[in-house]
């Protein structure tokens, strides 16, 4: 257990840090403890631990409770230090904390019941679904329960309950519950398979043993239930909300509102994520699905604003409408800007320049100068040259609390894993961890 510790710490707290932690327990020279322990020596050897494990929590908090083993482990060690309480009376602050840590963890026993109402979230996925917006945000987990619709060929629906996690076919299974299959039809040909549809009508199925599928589909995808026979006369899903061109609440509302909105919703989402899914995501990839659950969510929703923006600009038929749109979509980007909420920023402004949008030749040229320069300098910032030198430098100016642009931080993270061996010589290459 140790060694685990002491490995998980030196990748998350630099090595001199965390010796320099121990030593300040331990007030000899040597890093190993003296050969008899005297006096108070028993109390710093003990607060060394607490030390550890107390920082050790802090690091992976809800993680643990995707581990039973882990959580096992943890919670013996609880059990010991709080048997120490009556013999080491100056260890009740640290043990308050650990106490406090354990309760905010819930670390469970394998062979422990879960809780009857165990909470069930509903996973947001569209932009449109504004009533899904305004709840508040909490992490995903792969144990958590969701709702999702799964359609069928008629364009017909089933909503089912599903953990994060589940494989192909745990969904097909619920989903044949829900039809009321028989178990004979079930086995024969004309058997469920699972498939996701494009709104674009490329379709694919997803293989039984899959895994996490819900985090996998894209901005206007769906899940849909069919037999093989009936798999080549899938069509996409008709428009779910008929809009009317230019009536459409992005008009009536004013830019400040729209902008903190963003902000808000994306705060929520940015703090689910735990720093271990950037590595998940990036080392493990598919494998590493439902521990990633939080981080894809914003990337999903990242793509939705550069969509939106594109399809209410489009959607306005009168020019002078357009224009004005236009204009209010750079105010909205300056403001996101200035809440320092830069994954809204950049998501509006690579929105903006989506090629259908540039065309728009006459709807430019009636921008007054004021946002075509605003909109010039925007377009800088966001440039990709040099490694996006210029984003880098105005972040290193911010104050947390902050929204990255989420993206880039992956993508150095991608060329970070892959431009570097994890194993050199067959030893872990740490300077790489």
């Amino acid at each position: 257990l140790l060694d685990d510790i002491v490995l998980t710490h030196s990748l998350f707290l630099p090595t001199e840090r965390f010796l320099q932690q121990l030593h300040q327990q331990y007030p000899w020279g040597g890093t190993a403890p003296p050969p008899r322990w005297e006096g108070g020596a028993g109390l710093r050897r003990k607060r060394a631990v607490l030390a550890v494990l107390l920082h050790f929590l802090e690091t992976y908090k809800g993680l643990l409770q995707e581990e039973e083993s882990a959580g096992k482990v943890i919670k013996e060690l609880y059990l010991l230090i709080m048997k120490d309480t009556s013999l080491y009376h100056d260890l009740e602050d640290e043990i308050l904390k650990l106490h406090q840590l354990v309760e905010t963890v819930e670390l469970k026993v394998a062979d422990e019941t879960p809780p009857p109402n165990k909470q069930v979230k509903p996973l947001f996925r569209h932009f449109r679904r504004i009533d899904s917006c305004l709840q508040t945000r909490v992490a995903f987990r792969g144990s958590d329960e969701i709702f999702c619709r799964v359609y069928m060929p008629d364009h017909s629906y089933v909503t089912i309950r599903s953990r994060l996690s589940a494989s192909v076919q745990d969904i097909l299974a619920s989903v044949t519950e829900k039809l009321q299959y028989s178990e004979e039809q079930s086995a024969r040909e004309d058997a469920l398979i699972l498939v996701t549809m494009a709104s674009s009508g490329e379709k694919a199925v997803l293989q039984p043993s899959e895994e996490c599928v819900f985090t996998t589909l894209g901005i206007n995808s769906h899940l849909f239930a069919c037999t093989r026979d009936t798999f080549d006369s899938l069509v996409p899903l008709p428009e779910e909300i008929q809009v009317v061109p230019g009536d459409t609440e992005i008009h009536r509302a004013e830019p400040e509102e729209i902008a903190n909105h963003l902000t808000a919703f994306h705060w929520e989402l940015f703090r689910c994520i735990h720093e271990l899914e950037f590595v998940d995501y990036v080392f493990h990839g598919e494998r590493g699905r439902r521990e990633t659950a939080n981080l894809e969510l914003l990337l999903q929703r990242c793509s939705e604003v550069q969509h939106w923006v594109g399809t209410e600009l489009l959607l306005c038929e009168s020019l002078g409408k357009r224009a004005h749109l236009l204009k209010k979509l750079i105010k909205i980007a300056a403001i996101c800007k200035q809440n320092q909420d830069m994954l809204s920023f950049y998501a509006i402004i690579i929105g903006l320049n989506n090629a259908a949008i540039s065309r728009l030749r006459l709807t430019w040229e009636k921008l007054p100068g004021k946002f075509k320069n605003l909109f010039r300098k925007f377009e800088n910032l966001t440039d990709p040259c040099r490694n996006h030198k210029t984003y880098r430098e105005v972040l290193a100016k911010m104050k947390p609390p902050l929204i990255p642009f989420v993206p880039l931080i992956l993508k150095d993270l991608t060329f970070l894993h892959e431009g570097s061996k994890t194993l050199l010589d067959g030893l872990v290459n740490v300077e790489k961890l």
